[in-house]
């Protein structure tokens, strides 16, 4: 790549390829070109800071993991060192969170992985294991590289409840699915390793506890004061890339110098011919930009399923009576369209003001309720309202003000082989063209920034060898 200018470009400006497009900054030499297309009017993807009552709420991921499982930092944290937000980043207060079951606000027991418990007798009531199911036969709970559904594996050594009430609810959190449709690999990577050697579910999670690296006195979560679209806004200034917004890139086409890319509507279409390409889009755009020079990889990416969620944030008068949480979760059992509450500025010490609105902000939906979240915004405000005076125990006061924030199909539910069909997918991909984001690699800040990064990687050392 020395000496001659190459031009790179970024399908996608959510924080996967915003990272993607900061690291190929930092890799490549002066002048090469990196341009960022994003269909959309805004970079960010699902990281958008709205407003509500001057109070900055977010839109779409509130927070980051701050540490690794190695013990180091986040891919998130690192990210925004280099961006020069590491003296912006705040942290939760150390408030408790629980599960509302059977119209009670329970506490979440401790030591659970993703909800699964790796010591039964924590659970005080929440859930009732099945009886002895939990017993060794000799031999490891998966065979190397297996994958079943998270749901399968705990249901089967822990019973029906403990997915129910403690594992569904924390997934449903992250994911908006269910444990018997996701992927063990995909969303409990060290539950899946430690799986393959250990014969019980108990000491599997142990395990995994063990191995995952937790440094004293580290906060577990961090996010960005002002918003994460501090963090956007940072990304895309530090990549230096020029930005294309509102223009979706319709085609991509193998040259025989590289990649040419089809913009803009049919009647009045555009080129532009790069190097490399990066794709940091959801899966069906994916395969749709795949399917002419790599077919089979865009029939594996095509496959994943999506689910809608929304959410709704209302700004109450002080003094509402909340309970003294940063949140809940709600099992799905419960039949509320409500599956998580956040009380924002408990959760969130910089956000808390004497004499300020209480803000709540409420998840609706799961996978497989997109019809649930037809209804009007107003509609939505009313049930989510209704619901929440509910779960807490006591009505609500009617809200100064409050917004709807929708994504729909926002959230990918990794069926169990979703890893293995993604890497398929790459082993088939023309040289200098690479995936990342979400459809691929897994959801939160911290995966999508290091799946842009690697994205990055595989594109430079495309280029250093032309």
């Amino acid at each position: 790549m020395r000496g001659v200018r190459k031009r790179i470009a970024v399908i996608g400006g959510g924080v996967a390829g915003l990272a993607a497009a900061v690291r190929l900054r930092d890799r490549t030499p002066a002048g090469t070109e990196i341009i960022v297309y994003e269909q959309s009017g805004a970079l960010g993807g699902k990281l958008r800071t709205g407003e509500l009552a001057g109070v900055p709420v977010e839109r779409g991921a509130e927070s980051f993991l701050f540490g690794a499982p190695d013990g180091g930092e986040s891919a998130a944290v690192s990210l925004a060192r280099r961006l020069g937000l590491d003296g912006s980043l705040v942290h939760p207060a150390a408030r408790p969170a629980a599960l509302a079951i059977g119209g009670r606000l329970a506490p979440i027991p401790a030591g659970t992985l993703v909800g699964v418990p790796g010591d039964l007798s924590t659970l005080d009531g929440v859930a009732l294991p099945a009886s002895d199911a939990d017993r060794d036969t000799g031999r490891p709970l998966i065979a190397p590289g297996e994958d079943v559904s998270v749901g399968e594996l705990v249901r089967s050594r822990y019973g029906d409840q403990v997915v129910e009430r403690l594992v569904d609810p924390m997934l449903g959190g992250v994911y908006a699915g269910r444990a018997d449709g996701l992927s063990l690999r995909v969303t409990m990577p060290q539950l899946a390793r430690t799986a393959e050697t250990e014969h019980t579910l108990r000491d599997a999670v142990r395990a995994a506890q063990t191995q995952s690296k937790r440094v004293p006195g580290r906060p577990v979560f961090a996010a960005v004061e002002g918003g994460m679209s501090r963090l956007v806004a940072s990304a895309a200034s530090a990549s230096g890339a020029r930005i294309s917004l509102g223009l979706p890139v319709r085609e991509l086409t193998r040259t025989r110098d590289g990649w040419r890319l089809t913009l803009g509507p049919v009647p009045a279409p555009q080129t532009d011919d790069v190097d490399a390409v990066i794709l940091a889009v959801p899966a069906k755009p994916a395969a749709r930009l795949l399917a002419d020079g790599a077919p089979e990889a865009a029939q594996a990416v095509g496959a994943l399923e999506y689910a809608s969620v929304a959410l709704v944030a209302m700004a109450l008068p002080p003094g509402a009576g909340l309970p003294d949480l940063s949140g809940f979760l709600v099992p799905p059992g419960e039949g509320t369209l409500v599956k998580a509450a956040t009380f924002v500025n408990r959760k969130w010490p910089h956000l808390a003001g004497p004499d300020g609105p209480v803000i709540v902000r409420a998840s609706l939906g799961r996978a497989g309720e997109e019809a649930r979240l037809q209804p009007s915004d107003r509609t939505l405000f009313a049930q989510a309202h209704a619901e929440l005076s509910k779960l807490v125990g006591s009505a609500l006061p009617e809200p100064s003000g409050f917004w709807i924030q929708r994504w729909g199909g926002g959230l990918p539910q990794y069926a169990p082989g979703h890893s293995g069909r993604v890497a398929a997918a790459r082993a088939g991909l023309p040289p200098g063209l690479a995936l990342a984001g979400a459809a691929f690699d897994g959801v939160g800040i911290p995966v999508c920034v290091a799946s842009g990064e690697r994205a990055a990687d595989d594109v430079c050392e495309y280029l250093e060898e032309l």
